[in-house]
């Protein structure tokens, strides 16, 4: 009972630290929480439904266009609702304001013209996912039964298997990516200090594109995933608000914390459910939010940092 919580809460985890990684981004350069975020989430899982139910196109293409279009939008959005009051250096708390707006108008668009409805995507889009799943787990010289394993007692679903390792695997390829490529150099020298890096001439407006795309292609793809494991519907941005409380345990603008966030999340409402009572469980997580911003206000990865003046 115990081991097959613990993959659970990490599985869970996995999702939420996905979408983290969005706020991490954009607040490691900007220094503001990106609220439009969920709504991106959700438009990058309506991209996803459209290009497999409407087109019938397979899941490469479906990861594709839904993480391209939604970067695309996150880009949209920098450009239409933030640049103009960066470029007026308005106060951060303006920036979070217009990011409210935004996520409010995205989604009440998505209700006036797609409607309220839930939507499930094409069981031949889960298919392709479980026998990816399934020819891995072959090729390990396991053997998996419709859509869950057995290992050591444990049974696992192959769609939280699955969650676990594409976030793993996407967040450490992002991590090589900043650390490896001059573009993620730039964007770590914007992080210390973006008016710095505009004297040296780094085109600043891009380089907050970049990052804006990066957040939004990560939105596309938990997105995706989302519906595949539930449905697409309109408020399913809201669940972002447990993605930003992984961002703020793991430490606002760290990508390592985002991911350790969202893991340590993912476990403790896992465990609160199982052997508490699934009522109880925002209880816990908005608790350890408090006691960590009161003794922890960095998260537990975060740099402390001060205002440039």
């Amino acid at each position: 009972m115990f081991l097959q919580t613990l993959v659970t809460g990490l599985s869970i985890g996995g999702i939420y630290a996905l979408m983290a990684v969005g706020y991490s981004l954009v607040f490691s350069v900007l220094s503001f929480s990106n609220f439009a975020h969920g709504a991106v989430i959700m438009l990058g899982a309506y991209m996803g439904l459209g290009l497999a139910a409407k087109l019938n196109l397979g899941l490469g293409l479906v990861l594709s266009g839904a993480i391209a279009g939604a970067g695309v939008l996150a880009v949209l959005n920098e450009r239409l609702a933030y640049r103009a009051l960066r470029q007026r250096r308005a106060p951060s708390l303006y920036l979070m304001i217009s990011a409210m707006g935004c996520a409010v108008f995205l989604e009440n668009m998505v209700y006036a013209t797609i409607g309220a409805k839930p939507y499930p995507f094409p069981d031949k889009i889960t298919n392709q996912v479980l026998d990816i799943v399934r020819n891995i787990i072959s090729f390990l010289g396991l053997a998996a039964e419709h859509s869950v394993i057995e290992i050591a007692g444990i049974t696992l679903s192959l769609l939280d298997l699955a969650a676990f390792v594409i976030s793993l695997l996407s967040i450490y390829a992002l991590h090589i990516f900043i650390m490896k490529t001059r573009t993620g150099i730039a964007i770590r020298a914007g992080v210390d200090d973006l008016t710095m890096c505009s004297l040296m001439g780094v085109n600043t407006n891009r380089l907050i594109a970049v990052v804006f795309f990066l957040a939004g292609a990560f939105a596309g793809l938990a997105g995706v995933y989302l519906g595949i494991k539930y449905y697409v519907q309109p408020t399913m941005g809201s669940i972002t608000n447990k993605a930003y409380i992984a961002a703020v345990i793991g430490g606002l603008g760290s990508l390592p914390g985002a991911f350790i966030g969202g893991l340590i999340l993912g476990v403790l409402e896992t465990f609160v459910s199982a052997y508490i009572s699934s009522v109880w469980r925002d209880v816990y997580t908005f608790t350890l939010l408090i006691a960590l911003l009161i003794w922890l206000p960095n998260g537990l990865l975060g740099h402390e940092t001060e205002e440039k003046v």
